[in-house]
């Protein structure tokens, strides 16, 4: 063989050190989730997407292997376990911070890219933003430090309304923080906040119910997968209760939900699987810094708007960055 063909060949066994092994041999990437696949499909797309920005196509260079915890936090870490044990060459864990966590439990070799709505340091999964060390990294869309801002927004929009309902589930770890911003943006505000919990779908319908006994006059969901994943069921409970109700994600809206304000879900999940390529063809999760959002979008359903009654103030008319007719 020639000088420069095995130099050919030698880099090109180094772009894909861990997708390359063999013609019959192909990397799995594991996906972790707390949640359950009902409402992913937009986002897996673009999990994939990104993965084929990085120039990985799918059967061919990667397999994904799925465990959702279906809500159920406490087995995150026996999913991780398994996971590991496949071996994943790489693993994600996605929508909030439990998965990853479980994922950090259980690896200390196996990258991770996480995709979380949360502050990664300060919830334990990196060191820095700019350095996360180890083999760890990923995307924030910080959505669980909006719920202040949510709840501005949703005062503007509704004034009169005094006493606010902030939808939780009482099992993910990132509620106590949610609960403490908001009630601390609300007392500035001099508005009352009812917490109501739901850590099943079974949950919703009391929790609307239980925030019309407590003469709530808006709602604010928080960031939970929970949420994203039955947003069709919270939008029709909205209408049910005739309540204007800001949510954290844009889905909901499209669905015909009120109003979210939050960075772009898909394409959070598009960069997670750009960084899960760029590992798997030989970067190391402690070079790549945690990616953060850029822009927050503000989207507001008219239609929805003019069924509560609501007339949106110009102010924040102008302010949306998209308006669903």
């Amino acid at each position: 063989m020639r000088r420069r063909e095995f130099i050919g060949l030698a880099s090109g066994a180094a772009v894909f050190p861990l997708v390359a092994r063999a013609q019959t041999s192909i990397a799995v990437i594991g996906f972790l989730d707390s949640g359950s696949p009902a409402g992913m499909a937009d986002n897996l797309a673009a999990f994939r997407r990104g993965l084929g920005e990085a120039g990985l196509i799918e059967g061919q260079h990667f397999a994904l292997e799925f465990r959702w915890a279906q809500g159920r936090y406490e087995r995150l870490p026996d999913l991780a376990a398994e996971l590991v044990r496949l071996p994943a060459a790489i693993m994600a864990a996605t929508r909030s911070s439990a998965p990853a966590l479980a994922a950090k439990a259980a690896t200390a070799t196996i990258p991770i890219v996480f995709q979380t709505g949360g502050d990664p340091v300060k919830d334990g999964l990196v060191a820095s933003m700019n350095r996360p060390g180890g083999n760890i990294t990923g995307v924030t869309r910080l959505s669980t430090a909006l719920v202040a801002k949510r709840l501005g927004v949703i005062a503007e929009l509704v004034p009169v309304a005094k006493r606010i309902a902030l939808l939780v589930n009482p099992a993910s770890p990132q509620t106590r923080e949610q609960v403490l911003d908001l009630t601390e943006a609300a007392r500035t505000r001099g508005l009352h906040i009812h917490v109501v919990n739901a850590a099943r779908e079974q949950d919703l319908e009391a929790a609307f119910a239980a925030s019309g006994q407590e003469g709530a006059q808006a709602l604010v969901v928080g960031s939970d997968n929970l949420f994203i994943d039955r947003r069709e069921t919270i939008v029709r409970l909205a209408k049910s209760h005739a309540i204007p109700v800001m949510y954290p994600e844009r889905g909901a809206v499209a669905a015909g939900g009120l109003m979210s304000y939050a960075a772009s879900l898909a394409d959070s999940f598009r960069q997670a699987g750009l960084y899960a390529g760029r590992i798997l063809k030989g970067a190391k999760p402690s070079d790549l810094p945690v990616l953060q959002p850029d822009k927050f979008d503000l989207v507001i359903n008219m239609h929805t708007a003019r069924e509560l009654g609501l007339r949106v103030p110009p102010s924040l008319l102008a302010s949306a960055d998209e308006v669903i007719e």
